[in-house]
């Protein structure tokens, strides 16, 4: 075994042990022979015990599980330890730059146990204020666990956008008269990308792509040069002649069902189209938009000419599940209002702060829930005709059951029910849970159904059929939570919740000004889930959701 293996080991022991508040001294004693063992000139695991013991540093009782963990390649100790220690958190542990003082407050203060949940945080600016935190932490945080999840090679699309843009307006900058596309995946859309393609209508030397772009050159093909960005991301060029540019961009696109299925269809017709509605007509069809090229049901729908009109980011007339600084929001309640009116021309915020068991975020108790609404009334006032909603984001407790009685939950317009909490159990009871809740009559709105953290946590097993029958039986909207990290409910699932008649609502989830420009990853998982304007709660305008919110709960309450 080597030194850095056994010093390595030493180390995490160490850190378990603070972590559940073993003797200091001891945790002082294996983090300074971790130290000294990595430093060693000759490999410990060939001395016998009674060397190792005599280390300078190390002594008996350190020796001892030196000695164990040569033997047997493993420390009872340290086996314990990591049992009684949620593996999410030991993930956290891994992270540059915070130690076993900050996983405690971040795992015992906060209810924090992935790393999913950590960024989530970060976003919400809850580790401002917890203790031996800051913002500089906290943005240093987030910089560690975004490059941690981009060492797997895949990506949320939110995270590339910037840069895929940028790269796109590079080339075209470079080559004016060229037509160049995204094709794959992110023209797609999709939520999460393994590699960014693009297509050039004529070929660019490999010396000048290095050069444009600062890529790395992994591989050169007939008609495509294959690039990395130094933060790991795979970037395919692909080439082709002007007249079959519109041909290779359709071949390009879909995925390999959907290309399969268009072939067929075509049966060598189209290679010269010069646009991809030619293509899709030579098939028999009418233009297929990239978001839907998935293979589903996309093909069905176009020869029923059922494709749907897709749902756009102008289409929205306001905006709802937003917190503020009454919860662990960073903008006050009027900041947020003007912001939502004038940079953003919508009609209505809805917000709607954490509720009391997410102490963990400043949740309104009932004092605060009523004079929140008093300064809701009062901005109403001053900024009509622009509206400011009454909501609360309230936790689904274990059993299935709202915060708050039903006293304080009529004062709402609207509420948000979302779990936040005991995220572990069997799909039968995480399915009731929700139903339970869903049945409440005073639930406007499933809050991002299934808790996922997209590409660090799963979402809790659910029966989905189950629950969007729930909401169709009793009236409740599911969101769509726009927050890059979730986008939760799947876009898989949108179709189903349309035909059981299931209002669908494109929701921010913002806790500061700049997060509500996420509704417009929300509407592209919208768009590839098949939904329109028509079925999108917050693209009603005022007069029309005021509506709603009133009937919807006058037809479950009375």
């Amino acid at each position: 075994m080597e030194n850095k293996t056994i010093a390595r080991t030493l180390r995490l022991l160490s850190q378990l042990m603070e972590l559940h508040n073993e003797n200091p001294f001891k945790v002082r004693s294996l983090a300074n022979a971790a130290f000294k063992i990595d430093k060693l000139p000759y490999r410990i695991a060939k001395k016998t015990f009674a060397e190792i013991a005599a280390i300078d540093g190390i002594g008996e009782s350190t020796a001892k599980k030196v000695w164990e963990l040569i033997e047997t390649q493993e420390i009872d100790e340290l086996k314990e330890l990591i049992s009684k220690t949620p593996s999410g958190v030991l993930e956290i542990m891994s992270i540059k730059g915070i130690g076993p003082k900050k996983v405690k407050i971040i795992w015992e203060d906060l209810k924090i146990e992935s790393v999913g949940e950590l960024l989530y945080a970060c976003n919400e600016n809850r580790l401002i204020e917890a203790k031996g935190f800051g913002l500089k932490t906290q943005e240093e945080i987030i910089k560690a666990i975004e490059f941690k999840m981009a060492s797997n090679g895949r990506f949320l699309y939110a995270y590339l956008e910037g840069f895929a843009e940028d790269l796109l307006a590079s080339l075209k900058s470079s080559h004016p008269k060229a037509q160049i596309s995204f094709t794959g995946e992110f023209r797609r859309k999709c939520e999460i990308i393994d590699s960014l393609d693009l297509l050039i209508s004529e070929s660019i030397d490999a010396d000048e792509i290095k050069e444009l772009t600062g890529l790395q050159i992994t591989n050169l093909e007939d008609k495509a040069v294959l690039a990395e960005t130094d933060f790991g991301l795979k970037v395919n060029i692909r080439f082709c002649e002007e007249q079959e540019f519109a041909y290779q961009l359709a071949m390009q696109t879909g995925n390999q069902q959907h290309i399969e299925e268009l072939q067929k269809r075509l049966d060598g017709k189209g290679i010269n189209a010069r646009t991809e509605t030619e293509i899709y007509r030579s098939a028999g069809l009418p233009f297929i938009e990239p978001e839907l090229r998935e293979g589903l049901s996309e093909f069905s729908w176009a020869e029923g000419n059922r494709l749907p009109k897709l749902i756009e980011f102008s289409d929205l007339i306001g905006t709802l599940h937003n917190h503020s600084t009454w919860s662990d929001g960073v903008h006050g309640l009027e900041a947020m209002a003007i912001f939502c009116r004038d940079e953003l021309k919508l009609e209505y915020l809805g917000i709607s702060d954490h509720s009391k068991s997410a102490f963990y975020a400043k949740g309104l108790t009932e004092d605060r829930v009523l004079a929140q609404i008093a300064e809701i009334d009062e901005l109403n006032q001053k900024l009509a005709p622009f509206k400011i909603f009454k909501g609360i984001e309230s936790d689904i407790l274990y059993d299935g059951s709202l915060d708050y009685s039903s006293d304080i939950l009529k004062e709402f317009d609207f509420v948000v029910a979302s779990v936040h909490s005991i995220l572990r159990m069997s799909e039968e009871k995480a399915t009731e849970r929700l139903i339970r809740a869903i049945e409440n009559p005073y639930t406007t709105i499933l809050g991002h159904p299934t808790g996922r953290m997209l590409l660090s946590r799963s979402g809790y097993p659910i029966d989905y059929k189950k629950v969007i029958d729930a909401c169709a039986a009793n009236k409740v909207v599911i969101e769509i939570n726009s927050n890059p990290l979730r986008l939760d409910m799947d876009w898989r699932w949108h179709q189903y919740a349309m035909e059981k008649g299931v209002m669908l609502s494109v929701n921010p989830d913002a806790h500061r000004n700049e997060g509500f420009y996420d509704m417009r990853y929300g509407i592209n998982v919208a768009r590839k889930g098949g939904v329109s304007a028509k079925n999108c709660l917050n693209c009603l305008n005022l007069e029309e959701i005021s509506a709603f919110f009133a009937q919807n709960r006058s037809s479950k309450t009375s």
